[in-house]
């Protein structure tokens, strides 16, 4: 009886103290967060991105892009957002993010709803979410009470996975965010409403490694097109689906044009070519005597746990009054 009434009370402060680490290691999104201080906080983003979606249907993936970007380097505190000749926006990799308008319009729309109270780094979030459903994917909980960095360098954006980067190399990378190669595997699904410019993948076209062919991971049928699609010496500014024939709808269609050797960059490619992701695209696609994914369930799963990576909350960071400044 004694030692049953000692444990309750043991067992309570073991649960406070769990409770009070993780929001202490940034872990302190829930959904529902602004239930009581902005509750048509998703409603207004929500229309924000449609708005902007209908205009140009490239908005979308910009704006999944932007989140994956941000939650990349230092954590979810949308720092790739911040203005400046030196900031995250400014660096090469982020040069063709798209979107920063539809994030402002819904930060200026919030501010007047409830001042002060939603930050950046959400409306990022949300966005994201949006843009999935937007082009046909499925819809999940965002959890929020994320706050904004204060910090944003461009060198930082070194530790972005690269359109060349090796298995090994994704692999670390990601393990380095605390996500897994499943989580990598599902999140690079998100190129299935993508494009990629021939500057990053036309070498793959025509010299690959010096040998002059292609690289083998590209299906013969399918060099021609993108050598259409690329000219040897042509315009590297030209953007190019990442998932052929699928690119404004949202689905695993991704993972059967990497099976059928159709993966446009490199980095794509080897999620098949290599045995320790195969497997994973293979579960996507229902291959027999596999335990099945649905990738439309586990795309929410990983962006959920993706957009907790290093977030700030409590008394971290701020909520920006601009998105595209600290206050």
């Amino acid at each position: 009886m004694e030692a049953s009434s000692l444990s309750k009370p043991l067992i309570l402060l073991v649960l406070l103290l769990a409770t009070l680490t993780t929001f202490a290691l940034g872990q302190g999104t829930r959904v529902g967060f602004y239930k009581s201080t902005c509750p048509r906080v998703e409603s207004i983003v929500q229309s924000a991105v449609e708005s902007a979606v209908q205009a140009n249907p490239t908005i979308a993936p910009g704006l999944l892009r932007m989140f994956f970007h941000d939650c990349f380097i230092n954590g979810c505190d949308a720092s790739v957002l911040i203005n400046g000749s030196s900031t995250e926006k400014s660096a090469g990799p982020n040069a063709f993010l798209r979107g920063f308008e539809v994030i402002d319009a819904a930060k200026s729309q919030l501010e007047k709803a409830c001042p002060g109270v939603v930050s950046c780094s959400d409306i990022l979030a949300l966005a994201a979410r949006d843009s999935v459903v937007l082009t046909g994917g499925h819809s999940w909980e965002v959890p929020l009470g994320r706050r904004d960095g204060l910090v944003s360098r461009a060198s930082d954006t070194a530790t972005l996975p690269a359109f060349n980067d090796p298995i090994s190399v994704q692999i670390k990378k990601f393990a380095d965010k605390g996500l897994n190669i499943q989580d990598l595997v599902t999140l690079v699904g998100g190129h299935t409403i993508g494009t990629a410019s021939c500057a990053t993948f036309s070498y793959r076209l025509y010299n690959f490694n010096n040998t002059n062919g292609p690289d083998p991971d590209i299906n013969p049928s399918f060099l021609p097109q993108l050598r259409t699609l690329c000219p040897n010496g042509g315009n590297g500014l030209t953007r190019v689906a990442l998932d052929t024939g699928s690119v404004n709808s949202f689905g695993e269609s991704f993972y059967a044009n990497l099976r059928n050797g159709r993966g446009v960059i490199e980095s794509d490619a080897k999620l098949w070519s290599d045995p320790t992701t195969q497997r994973f695209v293979q579960r996507f696609l229902g291959f027999r005597g596999l335990l099945g994914l649905r990738f439309d369930v586990e795309f929410g799963r990983a962006m959920v746990k993706m957009g907790n990576v290093g977030v700030k909350t409590g008394t971290q960071g701020e909520i920006r009054r601009v998105c595209t400044a600290t206050n």
